[in-house]
């Protein structure tokens, strides 16, 4: 072949290969320029691939999956009346001196409070646990499920003391939730809270679920006319809104109703947590259930009859009675349940049902635990002699 034409052939072949990979790496730049990420496509027969996918489904996770469609979203209404006095503008304060003081007028004016809070199932005939304090007073209860579904809600029992309240919605099959053991709840073992908090459970009818651990047991709080006792301390998130929820173990059975927490801020919709919440223990909230079944309510309204002086004590110094543990019964009633159970003036009470009491802060503990009919177990000091007496608790009116 002629020399001549062999050198533009060459350069024909070299162009066309150059101006191919010119155009392949074109491609492959623009490729990249649209896919700014990289998927993993990890093969799930991959034995390692597969062990630390199934390691994700927990127990945790299979204890949210079993309590989650159970656990109700609760919106209230209340109506609260605030007293007014009324002074007669028009009266000068000149005649107030001479006539007395001007005419006044008492009035009550409503209001209507709307409120939130959490709720969950515990039979297939819709009845609900929450807390009195979300529930106990409302005028309307509207109750939301996880199929996004509202209900009318009939409040069937509360009791203020211990802040229980048990709900009914019409309907039957519903998923409801396992009662366990409080009494088995381990420090630093895992707990998982579940609610309505800040009203999220409106947007898509799902609960917020906050893991954490327990950090302590057996908290007693008073707080109002509410006596909490033993309650279960937790570091999982509990926020405005997540009351009367459940606190659940890692077998999804519920150990407490979700309460109370320590805020050191709050804004208009609330408080938020900052790793200190209480739930109330559900073996005490056992005791008020059985009681709602019992007779349809709680009843709390009793005095035992007996005036109490704690030791070293002004009062005791007062009147100069020395004595160094228990309660120095000062006075008796006539007719009142410590007068029919044998208790005396001077006596001193050591113990309620197994429990020291040496302040009428934890003879208050003891004391507001109990219901109208119940029957106290009294230890007593009576001059040099111990001796023991039954108290049954009834209703009694000082005079």
């Amino acid at each position: 072949m002629n020399a001549k034409l062999i050198i533009p052939i060459l350069f024909i072949l070299n162009l066309s290969i150059n101006t191919a990979c010119t155009a392949e790496e074109t491609k492959e730049s623009k490729q990249k320029k649209t896919k700014i990420y990289e998927e993993s496509f990890a093969s799930s027969t991959d034995s390692i691939s597969k062990e630390l996918y199934n390691s994700r489904h927990n127990a945790i996770t299979r204890a949210v999956a079993l309590a989650t469609p159970a656990i109700v979203g609760i919106n209230v209404i209340q109506y609260i009346e605030v007293p007014y006095t009324y002074y007669d503008p028009f009266i000068d304060p000149f005649f107030e001196f001479f006539f007395g003081g001007r005419p006044r007028e008492y009035f009550t004016e409503r209001y209507k409070v709307q409120g939130l809070g959490s709720g969950f199932l515990i039979s297939p005939d819709g009845y609900i646990l929450t807390n009195h304090h979300v529930a106990g007073k409302a005028s309307k209860i509207i109750v939301t499920t996880t199929e996004g579904k509202k209900y009318d809600a009939k409040l069937v029992a509360a009791d203020e003391v211990t802040d229980v309240a048990l709900l009914k919605i019409e309907g039957e099959n519903f998923p409801y939730l396992k009662l366990g053991n409080s009494d088995d709840v381990i420090v630093g073992e895992w707990v998982i809270a579940m609610g309505n908090p800040f009203g999220l459970f409106d947007l898509n009818a799902k609960p917020t679920v906050t893991v954490g651990v327990v950090s302590n047991i057996g908290v007693d709080i008073a707080q109002d006319n509410k006596l909490y006792k033993n309650m279960i301390q937790t570091d999982a998130a509990i926020s405005s809104g997540n009351s009367g929820g459940p606190l659940l173990n890692s077998l999804g059975e519920v150990i407490g109703i979700n309460t109370m927490i320590y805020s050191t801020a709050t804004s208009s919709r609330g408080a938020g947590s900052i790793g200190i919440g209480w739930a109330i223990p559900i073996n005490r909230v056992k005791k008020v259930l059985n009681k709602f079944v019992e007779v349809g309510e709680v009843h709390r309204s009793f005095d035992l009859g007996i005036t109490l002086i704690e030791p070293n004590s002004t009062r005791a110094r007062r009147l100069r009675i020395e004595f160094d543990e228990g309660l120095f019964v000062a006075e008796v009633y006539r007719n009142s349940p410590a007068a029919k159970a044998g208790i005396e003036p001077g006596d001193i009470i050591l113990e309620i049902d197994g429990k020291k009491v040496n302040t009428l802060e934890e003879y208050k503990y003891v004391l507001y635990d109990a219901f109208v009919d119940d029957e106290l177990n009294f230890k007593i000091k009576r001059a040099d002699s111990i001796i023991s007496l039954k108290l049954k608790v009834s209703y009694f009116k000082r005079r």
